[in-house]
């Protein structure tokens, strides 16, 4: 087999690669809203887990929640009852096993966890578990725990803002050839309907 007909091979199992990838993973990113009752997934092998996450540089310990896609087909997010707690897609990577292991957090939640945000300048919200995860610096260390103690670090890559309607998929969930992981939560600026407007996505690799 010539290079060129290798090269066509690889490529060709490349794209059969994403294809089943983001028919695993979400295809669109976390919705901005947690008024419904999200569908919290039963592990297996809960040792290997992630049940919480530290973020030093942002002094952030979280407990995590594993959860799965909403009605819509989006990533979904905890309750706000929950904000302070994260979602992993539970149907997705491990933290530590090859892929994208994703984690998403709410960036602000109602003062009352009951009631809905309203972002008009009165006091009726208040800051959530990632509100400050933007902030976070290449090389920042971010370590998931698992449920059998082991702690597996990452380190920052990058911190990415894209707009919501043009939000990457591919880019985000893809394969990536190790173990990676990516934190997401709301950015950008906040619409007339009272949404935030992009997602800000932080990219980190296994510490190895």
């Amino acid at each position: 087999m010539d290079t060129a007909v290798r090269s066509l091979s690889a490529f060709a199992a490349l794209c059969i690669l994403i294809a089943v990838a983001l028919n695993l993973f979400p295809q669109r990113p976390a919705s901005s809203s947690a008024n419904a009752e999200p569908r919290v997934v039963r592990v297996t092998d809960a040792p290997t887990a992630p049940v919480r996450l530290h973020v030093p540089a942002l002094g952030l310990a979280a407990d995590v929640l594993p959860l799965a896609l909403d009605a819509q087909g989006a990533l979904d997010a905890p309750a706000f009852r929950d904000a302070m707690k994260v979602g992993w897609y539970a149907l997705g990577p491990r933290p530590g096993e090859r892929g994208p292991a994703v984690l998403v957090g709410h960036r602000d939640a109602p003062a009352d966890s009951g009631s809905t945000v309203v972002r008009s300048g009165r006091d009726t919200i208040r800051n959530a578990v990632f509100a400050k995860l933007g902030r976070l610096r290449l090389g920042d260390v971010v370590e998931t725990e698992l449920g059998d103690g082991r702690r597996v670090p990452f380190r920052v890559t990058a911190v990415d803002t894209y707009p919501t309607k043009d939000f990457p998929t591919a880019r985000v969930y893809g394969p990536v050839p190790g173990p990676e992981l990516r934190l997401i939560t709301c950015g950008g600026v906040i619409d007339a309907n009272g949404h935030w407007d992009s997602n800000v996505v932080v990219s980190a690799v296994a510490v190895t």
